[in-house]
């Protein structure tokens, strides 16, 4: 120890001059001069006099100990060990003097004394302190540093000994650092062995570790372990599956590593357990065989795998890897033939046998792909037609594959249709020529149990038609009466609880193709009985109707055709019944003309009874054109009227202008005025504006230039000047033709009345808008003030243009000039005078005009008035016996 052995420790106690005669004077011990010479320092003696006093107390050395932190190594030493002479169970004191130790020999040689020194105080400290984790984990790191792996062994296995098992995870992880740190893979087994029983959940790093180690045999049993337990939680967050890839990438790419395991056993588990992964895992497999060098056996666990997986991913993975796996093979064969100068013919020919091998897999590849989707559905129907096609040229493997799928797919679970089986399964024999095996084949088909009646239909309807392509008609028309014959009980066509062949004599489809074939191969009477027995069974379709209606045209039996078509009629609501009455009423009239006119009245009236709004327009014109061409004008001109009501809101103006069109041909032009009165009233405003304009044109070509300016007038309370540009454009362009300043002006105070109006209603809008944001507190809109701005600046323009205008219009004198420049009186706008007055001006006027723009008698013989030629499609029909006469007055 630090101290000479001729001085008891037990007597050491100061360091003065003065101590030293105390202890001299007591007669207690000599003292050794150069243990004198070490104490030579008087600031110690309140230190040790507080020792003499308080010597078993551990905050009085301590202090000492500090206020020695600085002395030298002997001196401090010293201290401590009177302490823990004193104090041998404080584990402040054994604790402080063992750091001061472990800092004095700090970057020593291992292999100096002093290591040993500290180490003898560690197992004098354990004899007190073998309780304190503490120590024991500072005396074990202390020792795994001096590299003596069997002492510092049995100081953890002390250290696992002392302490109980609740502090033993404090010592563990020390001591698998150390079994890391050095290069003793038999003793770290053994130790992780012991570490596992008391934590199993840290299996993985020891599978890490013993992978470090080369201890694959062993790892792979221990992640064996791992997977087995289903309880197991990976600290690395891997699932099982993960674990469980990882076993067999271990056990697969090591065989001769890991023998202690069944490796074919413990991969197949994991197929049966892992089926959204076996793609990798029959790799796996395979790839053990291959490492192992049984490539036959590799082989078959390929083929094995490429027969069993269901889905197209795990197909790719193994395929794939079986055709690297033979062409890899085949060119490492091919290497050796080529290194070899003179190759057998064992060599060559097991060359071409994995040539054939590597080929015959690429070309199944196709193939073996459908058979992956069959096993995942194999009531796909599409995939057996698909199958049928890779097997083409081959007839055997064809008539194979049909049988087998007819009997595979059932009907309930077939995705597809099931039918397209059979009858292609028919037509392969018929274009083989074996006709007789194609009826087997449609025989037994018209048995199954489709899910719906139109698979058995179409099935009837292939059998028909194959005997058609062979000619055999009779047979063809025997096959669908046998198809449409009753059952022996009356069922529903949508019952499911019955069969489908007790309920396809109601198939539509059956029929249609039936009445076909008796229109072109049997008799007039046969096929009116089959188009009689559809409309019976009330399955006929209005297509049905007209047919039969066009059959019995052809064979000139009319009235039979049109009471088909009343039958027709009578089974059908709207719209289904329109094409019947369509083509009804037009072979009627085709037919009859206007000899059967009451009777084709009565027709249409039946027909326009009830008809809706989107089909009435194409039926009145045809009533409309009978009336014209056989009937009375007047009522063409009714029928035209009813239909403006009729049709629907988009056609009503189309409407109106053929009845104008119509009513101008055969009465004139004025007989028109109240129609457009009409028209206006009933259209929509858009349309009606477009009516009014076309009613001011044709007074104004009249030369009824006041009632065209009422027209405009009326017209104007419905046309927003900032939305309705092109009407007042077209309203000023006429009173720059036919008006004078005052018409204008009073055009243009008009116009800003109607915009007023419109932006008084806006702005109540808009307040109503900003009353509404103030009480939800959202902001009113940014259209709305955008529409403001617009209106004021519209409002300006206007304003602007009226101001402007008193010397920048240029005004054409009028061809008939009224006496509304020297009346004062404000006419109504919203007055339209259009009276049929034309018979009291020429008794007045005694001259057969038809007024003169309102102007009075006495006035127009003041003013020169310049007289036009009235068109003589104003009168129409009607026969002018004064045209001379009057013709002479005007020239005079």
């Amino acid at each position: 120890m630090p101290i000479a052995s001729e001085v008891n420790l037990a007597e050491v106690f100061f360091v003065s001059t003065g101590a030293i005669t105390i202890l001299q004077t007591l007669g207690q011990c000599s003292i050794d001069k150069r243990f004198i010479t070490l104490f030579q320092n008087e600031e110690d003696l309140p230190y040790e006099e507080e020792i003499l006093r308080n010597a078993y107390s551990v905050k009085h050395w301590m202090r000492y100990v500090e206020h020695k932190r600085n002395a030298p190594r002997f001196v401090i030493n010293t201290v401590f060990e009177r302490a823990l002479k004193e104090l041998p169970g404080s584990y402040k004191l054994w604790y402080n003097y063992l750091k001061t130790l472990r800092k004095q020999v700090k970057g020593k040689c291992i292999t100096d004394s002093e290591y040993e020194e500290v180490n003898n105080a560690f197992e004098r400290a354990l004899v007190f302190m073998h309780k304190m984790p503490r120590i024991w984990m500072d005396y074990c790191s202390f020792m795994t540093g001096q590299c003596k792996i069997t002492r510092t062994r049995q100081v953890f296995d002390r250290a696992l000994r002392a302490l109980p098992i609740t502090q033993h995870h404090r010592i563990w992880p020390l001591y698998l650092e150390f079994l890391k740190r050095f290069d003793i893979p038999e003793t770290a087994v053994r130790v992780w062995r012991r570490y596992l029983k008391l934590c199993p959940e840290d299996a993985e790093e020891y599978v890490e570790f013993l992978q470090s180690i080369g201890h694959l045999d062993e790892a792979a049993q221990q992640l064996a372990s791992i997977v087995d337990n289903e309880n197991f939680v990976s600290k690395h967050g891997k699932s099982n599956h993960q674990l469980w890839n990882e076993l067999c990438e271990l056990i697969s790419k090591n065989p001769d590593k890991v023998h202690s395991l069944n490796v074919d056993g413990i991969i197949r588990g994991g197929l049966r357990r892992y089926t959204d992964q076996l793609g990798h895992l029959w790799n796996s497999l395979a790839g053990y065989y291959v490492r192992s060098g049984l490539f036959d056996r590799a082989r078959d666990i390929y083929e094995e795998a490429i027969q069993t997986v269901t889905t197209v991913r795990d197909f790719s993975q193994v395929f794939d890897a079986y055709a690297q796996f033979e062409e890899l093979s085949l060119s490492k064969v091919m290497e050796l033939l080529e290194r070899n100068p003179n190759p057998t013919e064992d060599h060559e020919i097991d060359v071409e046998l994995r040539m054939a091998r590597f080929e015959y897999l690429m070309e199944r590849r196709l193939l073996l792909l459908n058979s992956v989707l069959l096993r995942q559905n194999p009531h796909n129907v599409a995939e057996w037609h698909k199958r049928v096609e890779l097997y083409e040229g081959k007839p055997h493997e064809i008539i194979n594959t049909y049988t087998e799928a007819v009997h595979t797919v059932q009907p309930k679970l077939a995705v597809g249709k099931l039918y397209t089986l059979w009858v292609a399964f028919a037509k392969f024999y018929e274009t083989n020529k074996q006709l007789a095996d194609a009826r087997i084949v449609f025989e037994k088909a018209v048995q199954v149990d489709f899910l719906k009646v139109d698979e058995l239909a179409s099935v009837w309807c292939e059998w028909a038609e194959m005997e058609i392509r062979q000619e055999q008609y009779d047979e063809a028309l025997r096959i669908m009466q046998r198809a449409t014959a009753m059952p022996k009980r009356k069922v529903a066509y949508h019952d499911d609880t019955e069969t489908v062949q007790m309920r396809v004599y109601k198939s539509l489809k059956l029929w249609s193709m039936y009445a076909d074939l008796e229109e072109s191969f049997g008799t007039f009477k046969t096929c009116k009985q089959v188009y009689d027995r559809i409309i019976d069974l009330k399955i006929c379709t209005p297509q049905i109707i007209i047919n039969y209606g066009m059959f019995l045209e052809e064979h000139n039996y009319f009235e039979e055709a049109f009471k088909a078509y009343e039958k027709g009629i009578a089974l059908f609501k709207w719209p289904n019944v329109y094409d019947i009455w369509n083509t009804y009423l037009t072979k009627f009239l085709n037919r009859y003309g206007g000899q059967k006119l009451e009777r084709a009245r009565d027709l249409f009236e039946q027909c326009l009874d009830g008809c809706p709004p989107e089909l009435a327009k194409n039926l009145y014109l045809l009533y409309a054109k009978l009336e014209e061409q056989h009937g009375l004008a007047r009522h063409a001109m009714a029928v035209y009227e009813r239909a403006t009501t009729a049709v629907k809101e988009e056609e009503m103006y189309a409407m109106f202008n053929l009845y104008i069109k119509k009513a101008a041909e055969i009465y004139g032009i004025p007989r028109t005025r109240q129609i457009y009165e009409k028209a206006i009233e009933v259209l929509p405003e858009a349309d009606s504006r477009k009516m009014c304009v076309l009613f001011a044109e044709m007074e104004t070509k009249l030369g009824e230039i006041d009632r065209a300016r009422a027209i405009y007038a009326h017209c104007s309370q419905m046309c927003d000047p900032r939305v309705t540009a092109d009407f007042w454009q077209t309203w000023k362009e006429f009173e720059i033709r036919h008006g004078n300043e005052d018409t204008m002006r009073e055009m243009l105070r008009i116009k800003r009345s109607i915009q007023a109006t419109y932006n008084t209603q806006i702005n109540m809008m808009s307040a109503a808008l900003i009353n509404a944001a103030v009480t939800t507190g959202e902001p009113p809109k940014d259209a709305m003030r955008a529409l403001e701005v617009k209106a004021a600046e519209t409002t300006a323009r206007a304003i602007a243009a009226v101001g402007a205008s008193g010397g920048n219009i240029m005004f054409v004198r009028g061809e008939t000039q009224g006496g509304a420049a020297k009346d004062d009186r404000v006419v109504n706008p919203d007055e339209i005078d259009i009276d049929d007055e034309e018979e009291d001006d020429d008794d007045e006027d005694g001259n057969g005009t038809e007024g003169n723009d309102g102007v009075s008698g006495d006035i127009s013989k003041k003013i020169p008035i310049e007289r036009q030629s009235i068109p003589a499609k104003v009168f129409g029909s009607l026969h002018r016996e004064v045209e001379e006469k009057e013709q002479n007055e005007m020239d005079e």
